[in-house]
């Protein structure tokens, strides 16, 4: 029997991507109401040490996953808060909750929803120009609500950037690498790599172009698993927030049979707080 993902989460997804679309059309037309610093903002957006406030939400879809066909819809909730150390040094702290809603994943006729493990990252972030780099620790703690949705470990490993960006033009990647050390133990450790390695290209407007690569490597269960996304996105004001919007199909190029899904979806809405 196949599964279908629950009629709320579709709803869902597909209200906040048709959203983004009729957005993504108006962007180019809205550019003097956004302010000259449209640019910019897509720009800073699109490096993750910038310090930049924003809260993205991060609407998954992905169908198609395993022996059931099953099927699993992710929404994370992804705070960016930057501090500034001195003059020349910011710390940018990013956090990733994510909430699951998924069926069919466990064995046929099965349903979990959820809180799973939150990432928390901390980057150190010299000012420099032209080539962008930043370091520091990430960790992985146990907040699932589902035994299913987590690891019940907690982890903490490193994490790097480096990129180079110049005006309307952003090229790089991010990684990190996660061991357990700590957590329940019968449960499997976790040893997993991940990396992203993106390139986009931003408009006077705000609008952007672009395409990334998502890797994870797991380590301990000997898989890897490869995305290729390309997305269309912009920034423009609602009333007098402004907010960045972006849609992307995910491609699945990689990955095991039990858990590589046959296609995805992505719609990302960010509250974006701009330094006055």
């Amino acid at each position: 029997m196949k599964s279908t993902i629950s009629s709320r989460s579709i709803q869902i997804l597909f209200s906040i991507t048709f959203f983004l679309l009729n957005f993504t059309v108006s962007a180019q037309e809205e550019a003097p109401k956004t302010g000259a610093n449209a640019q910019e903002i897509a720009d800073k957006l699109a490096n993750p040490v910038a310090s930049l406030i924003s809260v993205p939400l991060q609407n998954n879809l992905n169908y198609g996953i395993g022996p059931y066909n099953g099927s699993k819809y992710v929404i994370n909730v992804q705070p960016v808060i930057p501090f500034k150390l001195s003059e020349n040094l910011n710390l940018i702290t990013r956090y990733i909750l994510p909430v699951v809603d998924q069926r069919d994943i466990t064995g046929e006729n099965t349903h979990q929803f959820g809180l799973s493990d939150a990432t928390v990252t901390a980057f150190f972030a010299p000012k420099s120009k032209g080539l962008i780099y930043g370091f520091g620790p990430a960790f992985l703690v146990p907040t699932a609500t589902d035994k299913f949705l987590g690891t019940e470990k907690f982890g903490v490993g490193p994490s790097a950037l480096v990129m180079h960006q110049g005006k309307g033009l952003s090229v790089g990647f991010i990684a990190n690498q996660i061991w357990s050390v700590a957590g329940d133990e019968d449960r499997a450790d976790f040893n997993q790599f991940y990396t992203q390695i993106f390139v986009s290209h931003s408009y006077k407007s705000g609008a952007s172009l672009g395409v990334n690569a998502e890797i994870t490597q797991n380590w301990e269960g000997k898989t890897t698993m490869i995305t290729i996304n390309p997305s269309v996105g912009g920034v423009t004001k609602v009333g007098k927030q402004m907010v960045q919007f972006a849609i992307m199909p995910l491609i699945p190029v990689v990955g095991p049979s039990e858990s590589k899904p046959d296609w995805g979806l992505r719609a990302v809405l960010a509250f974006v707080f701009p330094e006055s």
